[in-house]
């Protein structure tokens, strides 16, 4: 017999096997499928999380304060009107905190293993005026990496121009229909200076953009050098000029290996640096176990139905000794008898993962649409199971992989046989 010819009778030995080899495949099935869920659950949220990753920055890119601000944030429920007395946000509790000064960006500067270093200035705008005239408080984000932004409308702001993008759930309280409305309105952001006297500085809304795990677009956030036109005027204006301070500063550190070095060494200066994976690693380690957790589960349903394999196999080569001695006797060598139990294996172990893989899919694709719909709609972007061909491939090809090794004791036990001892059998 040919491999082709072993193939075709390995089919119809399982289908001829009937209910119990049925049983087999739903027990492989019920592993794959949960393989499949748990693998798809994995890749769905950390993609998610390297996508608000990307709205902090490059994983090279250190984030050096002197202490931590707590800015006072809208927590993504729209824009809050303005009233006299209330022209600052406050900066955390009431609390001020020492910036960088121009000393510290020249100490960054020349620090070994650091590329570039960009000082960011604190702003804190009086008020936004709309179109329609109406004003509201202002807690102004800091211009961020535009490729990290999700943006529902429009584009990010373009660094050299005077542009802000505004969050999805300020679009409403500002009195625009749409995102697509909001996109291309003028407003004007008023900053006072020290003497307390108002400008008001036009601006282009760039874009709209949706929230996300990293809280970068939950208010609004300027270009770069709108924010620089507004810091100019926030510290003009007073009897003495007003001393170079920085909200932080982002350094470059193209070699990764030298980060954990560079931090050590600002730690000494006094200064707090932490990389993109600080602020999100703990998600991303918190995802991972519970995958891990989810997949050892699937895993032990797999070796369970492997155990199904084993207990089908052996009772067909025990139902079948005649029928093995038979085929011995008519010339088939062992390991062709190893190859057709072995086969037998396999195809119940590809039927049950194709079918357990396509179902994980399905389901989940039509889970994460729902949950997208439902309860999950206040992290926008996030789609909680995501699939990639090649992991789906490598989860069915495991699977095979296990029914093998589980139909590997059966198919050496019939390849034992003896051919006289098998003819006799009853």
């Amino acid at each position: 017999m040919t491999w082709a010819d072993l193939l075709r009778a390995a089919v119809a030995n399982t289908r001829r096997a009937g209910l119990r080899a049925g049983l087999t495949v739903l027990a492989v099935f019920i592993g794959a499928l949960a393989l499949t869920l748990t693998s798809g659950m994995g890749t769905g949220v950390n993609r998610y999380i390297d996508e608000t990753v990307a709205a902090f920055g490059t994983p090279d890119t250190l984030y050096v304060q002197r202490s931590h601000p707590l800015v006072e944030l809208s927590s993504g429920s729209g824009p809050r009107p303005w009233e006299p007395g209330s022209s600052r946000v406050q900066t955390g509790l009431g609390v001020s905190f020492e910036g960088l000064t121009p000393e510290d960006v020249a100490l960054l500067e020349g620090l070994e293993h650091v590329a570039s270093v960009e000082p960011m200035y604190s702003v804190t705008p009086s008020w936004l005026e709309t179109p329609g005239g109406e004003r509201f408080q202002l807690p102004l984000g800091i211009p961020v990496d535009v490729e990290g932004l999700r943006l529902v409308a429009g584009r990010a702001p373009d660094p050299g121009r005077d542009e802000l993008s505004l969050p999805g759930s300020w679009v409403a309280g500002l009195g625009f229909a749409s995102p697509q409305e909001a996109v291309g309105a003028r407003v004007e952001v008023v900053m006072e200076d020290v003497a307390g006297r108002p400008r008001a500085f036009p601006a282009t809304v760039s874009g709209v953009t949706q929230a996300s795990l990293a809280g970068t677009a939950l208010n609004p956030i300027p270009s770069a050098s709108f924010n620089e036109r507004l810091h100019a005027h926030q510290v003009s204006g007073g009897p003495q000029p007003v001393p170079e301070s920085y909200l932080m500063a982002t350094v470059s550190v193209p070699d990764l290996g030298r980060i954990g070095a560079v931090q050590d060494r600002l730690e000494d200066e006094g200064m707090v640096a932490s990389t993109v994976e600080d602020k999100l690693g703990m998600f991303r380690a918190v995802i991972n176990g519970i995958v891990w957790i989810l997949n050892t589960s699937a895993v032990v349903a797999l070796l369970a139905a492997g155990l199904g394999i084993v207990n089908t196999l052996l009772m067909s080569v025990q139902e079948r000794t005649r029928e093995i001695g038979l085929m011995k006797a008519m010339g088939m060598g062992g390991h062709k008898v190893f190859g057709l139990f072995s086969l037998e294996a396999v195809v119940i172990g590809f039927l049950g993962a194709v079918a357990g893989a396509a179902a994980g899919v399905l389901a989940g694709t039509a889970a994460s649409d729902a949950l997208t719909a439902g309860p999950l709609a206040r992290l926008p972007g996030l789609s909680l199971f995501a699939f990639e061909g090649d992991r789906v491939l490598l989860i069915v090809a495991a699977v095979v992989g296990i029914a093998f090794l589980a139909g590997t004791l059966p198919a050496v036990r019939a390849a034992r046989k003896d051919p006289i001892e098998a003819l006799r059998h009853e």
